[in-house]
Formats: C-alpha cells, sequence, structure tokens
C-alpha cells in the first residue's frame, strides 16, 4: 500500500461540549472572535448560550449572520472585509454546512487576500488560515471536519469546490444537543447527505482502509437511526446521526466523492436547490452507473441496506440499490428530478458544468457529459 494520509481536526464530540468553546478558544490564542451564524440559528436561543460561555472567559466577538443556504462569494467577501477592519484573531463558526463554508471561506480571504474565486479547484492556498473552530448544528455537512469548502459564485450560478488541508478547522465540537432543535425535514436532508457521503467516498479508488471503515459505520448507523430519529426525536437517537455524519465526514473529506455530488454541486449553483434533497433523486442512479466498475463495492452497501447477502454481489448490489430508493420514498422526500427541476431545458448546461467539479477526479467510472445527461435523464 502507498503512503497515504488521513487528517481531522481536534474533536470534541458529547452531550453539553458546546461549554468547551471559551476554552478552545482561548486556547487558541483568541482575543477577539468572528463568529460566523446564520439568521435561523439566531431564533433557536443557541447562539445566545455561547455568547454566555464566551462572555465567562472574557472573550470579545463580532457577530456576523448574513450567510444564506448555498453561501454566496459576496456573502465571503463581506464577512472578510468586517473581519480585519475589526482585528479579530480566531474564527468560530455555528450551524450547518453553509455558516462553516462561509467561515471557512472568509478565513480564508481575510489571511490570503484576493477573492475566494481565487482559491477555486484543489491546493491552491498559500497562507495559513487564522484558528477555526466549528459546531455543527446538524448531523450531515460534514464541513466541521473535512478540506473541502462549497461557495456560490453568483456571476457564474456555479458552486465552487474549494480543497486544501488547509480548511481543516482546528477544533470541532460536535454536541448532539444541537439537533433537538432541528425540523424533520432539516434532519432528513442532512442524514441522507452524510450517507451520500459515505457511499461516495467507499466507492472512491482512493478509498483504503481507514476511510471505508468510516464509510461503512456511517451507512450502518444512517440506514437504522434515521427512521428511529425521525420516529422517537429522542437524544439517544439522534446522538447516533451526529456520530454517523462525523464518520462520514471524515471518510469523504480523506477518499473523495463523485459524479453524485458533482452534479448536486452545480443543480445548486444554477437553481439553488438544497443541497441534501438532491441525493434521494441521483444518488440510486449514479451508484447503478458506477456498479460495473465496483460491484464487490456496491454489494457491501447492498448488505448494509438489506441486512443480508443475496445470492450473487450483483443481485445483492442491485437489490440494495433498489431497497434504498424505498428507503428514500418512505421519508416522503422528492426521488425524482422533476420534483425539484421545473424543466429539463438546463440539465445539459449543468452536465456540463459538473463535468468540471473536482469530486469527478474521484469518481470509480470515468464520466462524460453524455452520461451525467444519461444520469439525469434516468432520474427524471
Amino acid at each position: 500500500m502507498s503512503v497515504l494520509k488521513f487528517s481531522v481536526p481536534e474533536i470534541f464530540f458529547g452531550r453539553d461540549s458546546l461549554k468547551y468553546s471559551s476554552v478552545c478558544a482561548k486556547r487558541l490564542g483568541a482575543e477577539k472572535i468572528f463568529f460566523v451564524t446564520d439568521p435561523g440559528l439566531e431564533q433557536s436561543g443557541w447562539i445566545d448560550l455561547i455568547f454566555e460561555i464566551l462572555e465567562e472567559k472574557d472573550l470579545r466577538w463580532v457577530h456576523y449572520s448574513n450567510v444564506s443556504s448555498n453561501p454566496r462569494d459576496w456573502q465571503v467577501q463581506e464577512g472578510a472585509e468586517l473581519y480585519r477592519e475589526a482585528g479579530c484573531d480566531v474564527v468560530i463558526a455555528l450551524g450547518g454546512g453553509s455558516p462553516m463554508d462561509a467561515a471557512k471561506g472568509i478565513a480564508l480571504v481575510a489571511s490570503n487576500g484576493g477573492r475566494v474565486h481565487d482559491y477555486e479547484g484543489a491546493n491552491r492556498i498559500q497562507r495559513p488560515l487564522p484558528p477555526m473552530i466549528f459546531m455543527p448544528s446538524t448531523a450531515g455537512s460534514g464541513s466541521d471536519i473535512s478540506q473541502f469548502a462549497i461557495i456560490t459564485d453568483m456571476q457564474r450560478h456555479v458552486k465552487m469546490s474549494i480543497i486544501s488541508r488547509t480548511l481543516v478547522p482546528n477544533i470541532s465540537i460536535i454536541d448532539p444537543i444541537l439537533l433537538t432543535t432541528k425540523s424533520r425535514d432539516l434532519i432528513i436532508a442532512s442524514a441522507i447527505d452524510a450517507f451520500a457521503h459515505a457511499v461516495e467516498s467507499y466507492l472512491s479508488p482512493i478509498a483504503f482502509p481507514v476511510t471505508e471503515i468510516h464509510s461503512l459505520k456511517a451507512m450502518e448507523l444512517i440506514i437504522q437511526y434515521l427512521p428511529r430519529a425521525l420516529e422517537t426525536g429522542t437524544l439517544d437517537d439522534l446522538e447516533q446521526l451526529s456520530i454517523a455524519g462525523t464518520s462520514a465526514a471524515m471518510a469523504f473529506s480523506n477518499a473523495g466523492l463523485g459524479v453524485d455530488h458533482a452534479l448536486a454541486h452545480s443543480l445548486g449553483g444554477m437553481l439553488d436547490v438544497v443541497h441534501g434533497l438532491i441525493h434521494p433523486v441521483l444518488l440510486p442512479h449514479v451508484m447503478r452507473y458506477n456498479m460495473p466498475v465496483c460491484q464487490e463495492k456496491v454489494a457491501d452497501i447492498g448488505r448494509i441496506i438489506l441486512g443480508r447477502s443475496l445470492g450473487s454481489p450483483e443481485a445483492t448490489a442491485r437489490a440494495g440499490i433498489e431497497k434504498l430508493e424505498e428507503y428514500f420514498h418512505s421519508m416522503k422526500v422528492a426521488t425524482r428530478l422533476r420534483d425539484i427541476v421545473s424543466d429539463q431545458v438546463h440539465l445539459s448546461q449543468v452536465c456540463e458544468m459538473a463535468i468540471q467539479d473536482s469530486c469527478v477526479l474521484s469518481n470509480p467510472r470515468v464520466a462524460t457529459v453524455e452520461d451525467m445527461m444519461q444520469i439525469c435523464d434516468e432520474a427524471w
């Protein structure tokens, strides 16, 4: 086996772990924190709790919450200017993937200069970022773990993928209690996003045993605990989803993603579709597309979904994908592309953009624009 690396932040995991945010900030040398959230979290009460925790350590902060779903390039630029003007030294983000990705972009531009567009692609960041502490309020995006940031270029209507080890936060504080205030729809979207992370990282040609363990465990937990969490809403079940999201993030950050995410980024950038709800539409079709080159691995996924093996790897793989489609349907989410896209006219442009996405490079089977169009047609 060749030499491989596995990058993760320092992780605080568990109920009431939010209380360590001020201690961690102090340890990283914080005097004035740049605190990133979104408007939804301002109404939840969690932000006031964090402010109380920071006050206990006599920390100052600047609060930036002008972040939308699918964070915009101009929001990153605006935040970076405020960071520099205020003389901040540590970035803290509380929220789902959007505030955390925005926080990465702000830290990047504030420390490296230029525009966030200058860093699109892989390994283009030259200087260190300020210390970052992330506290995810959902169990799916993985931005608190990963070396990815996804920012929307509003002029091109493209979701830019920025990938660098430098984007891995210093500390991730994962408190499952935050999930107790999330809506059913957000819990589903986040968990399905994590499931797609786990599937694509497991099938990636650069997956290796350390990432594969996390991929498989994440899939197992989501299949078992997402229905239970939706039925019971108990913290015990929600905590299992937090574990799954964290495991999936550790896997995809180090093994990459694939065509499902490339298309999801394109659809999100052009049509502003909710990211987590694209996967029930596309993932089964992408898995079928990839099957000819990784049938044994798709069968491994099938065994987790079915809870058993069938007569052959091919039978297990195909039945597993069919069962996954039923599983998504039971969540009462859209499972056809026509349910989230008004017409097919933009799909060729979506595929043209998706082929340039970095996630395509770690798909197990080489895909062309025509292949992606076929996937979209099958999903329609």
